[in-house]
């Protein structure tokens, strides 16, 4: 692995550990961190009060690249790991859920988006 993508890799680790505290911060608890699946990866999975959230944390040079990261191809894959996530833990599957966006611009800047799409 070249330094850049070293670098790069335990950027994005730091950014959903800021993310993850962040969330506790406000009262989150988390569930899962970085849920692998043959779907794809989710990297937050946490209850906000009685609501089941699926996040998605994104780390770019600025919020506003963090932003126009979240494509339609993101926001599919992440719903269908979600809908494994539930099958895989049926007694979930009455919470309510609902998908929030994170971006992190180091070293500590973050935007939330809560309810930031819905699933497809």
């Amino acid at each position: 692995m070249s330094d850049q993508k070293r670098q790069r890799y335990f950027n994005g680790l730091l950014a959903e550990m800021i993310a993850a505290v962040y969330l506790m911060i406000k009262g989150y608890k988390i569930l899962k961190w970085r849920y692998k699946t043959p779907q794809g990866e989710i990297d937050l999975i946490a209850y906000d009060d009685d609501t089941l959230v699926f996040a998605e944390v994104k780390q770019r040079a600025s919020i506003e690249e963090g932003l126009l990261s979240i494509t339609p191809q993101m926001r599919a894959r992440i719903s269908r790991a979600a809908l494994n996530f539930i099958s895989a833990n049926k007694d979930l599957a009455e919470k309510p859920m609902r998908f929030d966006f994170l971006a992190v611009k180091l070293p500590c800047t973050v935007l939330h988006l809560d309810n930031a799409w819905m699933g497809q």
